[in-house]
């Protein structure tokens, strides 16, 4: 058996980090040699997290200041960026500068377009000569652009939910691109990060359900830019994303209108062809409804649909964990990908 990848986390204190500290602790072909955090550099892992007691290196390994020069004296062959957007792109040029690869977890290689990065980001993106080479790291999708990629942008948890389930038909042209597609999305609580806000206490959150970022939340920039490549041409698109009072899962429905004669059978074939050997999309088929109790805590994605015979709409379905398979437990997917163990290694709990 080859040597583990040592592998270090930038920015391991949101929910995202802590998810991917658990995963690569696990993980039998990564060592984690190093992790970041400014607020809390000398303080061990297991002080911190009372849940990675007892899990080597977590009870000797320290958070250390957020330096290059640290990172790349700790040994790590890639970094796995856990920051804010706007923040991981100053991290990711050292880093590949320095030899590592890297994986971000963030929107900030996400985009093509470093114009279309400021008009949804509210900044002018800090290095827009990597956007060419960064890879939208969906792993269904660009698996093999994945394995030789040295910057490996991990889609947004929103988009995966919505991407997932409508690239094989845009793709098909199964789909009337004349109408409209029409998203509406929930989340758990956990997707807004690990900050103090008022919005997000839970006095404000429990026994709510509210719409937010209406009618342009950050993540239709990235659905939109995928369904145009899948599709060949512009696709019309409406997102309206919800907080629901969870802590974590994502669940998502999609209204697209059928092209003419085509018929409703053919979105079972379609599907069932993309992902036959896709062990984290479990699609569910047709007339049944995924739900979020069943893939939280797991790196799947539950795909199912129906056909609604009076208007010709196929009503997409589906329901992931906006932590894992939304963020963290996708990145591992990548990375093993990348460095060439098993999709699965490392992420088959249930």
């Amino acid at each position: 058996m080859s040597a583990p990848v040592k592998a270090a986390v930038i920015g391991a204190s949101g929910y995202s980090g802590i998810e991917l500290l658990r995963l690569i602790l696990r993980h039998p072909g990564i060592e984690l040699v190093a992790v970041t955090s400014r607020a809390l550099a000398g303080k061990l892992l297991s002080t911190e997290f009372p849940r990675l007691r007892g899990i080597a290196p977590a009870d000797t390994l320290a958070f250390i200041e957020p330096d290059v020069e640290l990172v790349k004296q700790s040994g790590a062959q890639v970094a796995f960026l856990a920051l804010p957007h706007g923040v991981s792109a100053t991290f990711a040029k050292p880093l590949l500068d320095q030899g590592l690869r890297v994986i971000d977890l963030s929107a900030d290689f996400r985009l093509r377009s470093p114009e279309t990065y400021a008009e949804f980001y509210d900044h002018a993106h800090p290095h827009p000569e990597l956007l060419a080479e960064a890879v939208y790291a969906l792993p269904e999708i660009r698996a093999e652009e994945i394995q030789s990629a040295r910057l490996i942008a991990c889609p947004g948890c929103y988009p995966t939910s919505i991407l997932l389930p409508l690239i094989p038909l845009l793709k098909a042209s199964l789909i009337d691109l004349n109408q409209p597609i029409n998203v509406s999305s929930m989340s758990g609580a956990s997707g807004a990060g690990r900050n103090a806000s008022v919005p997000l206490l839970f006095c404000e959150v429990n026994g709510s359900l509210r719409p937010y970022s209406v009618p342009r939340h950050r993540h239709l920039s990235e659905v939109g830019q995928e369904l145009d490549l899948a599709a060949g041409q512009s696709v019309p698109l409406t997102f309206v994303p919800h907080l629901v009072p969870v802590h974590a899962g994502i669940c998502t429905t999609t209204f697209v209108k059928l092209a003419q004669d085509i018929a409703p059978e053919q979105i079972n074939t379609t599907l069932e062809q993309a992902y036959a050997d896709e062990p984290f999309v479990r699609l569910l088929g047709q007339n049944h409804c995924p739900d979020t109790k069943h893939v939280v805590g797991t790196n799947f994605i539950d795909i199912g649909w129906a056909h609604d015979s009076r208007t010709n709409q196929i009503i997409l379905m589906s329901a992931e964990d906006n932590i894992g398979k939304g963020a963290s437990s996708q990145a591992v997917q990548n990375f093993n990908i990348a460095f060439g163990y098993p999709a699965t290694t490392g992420l088959m709990q249930v």
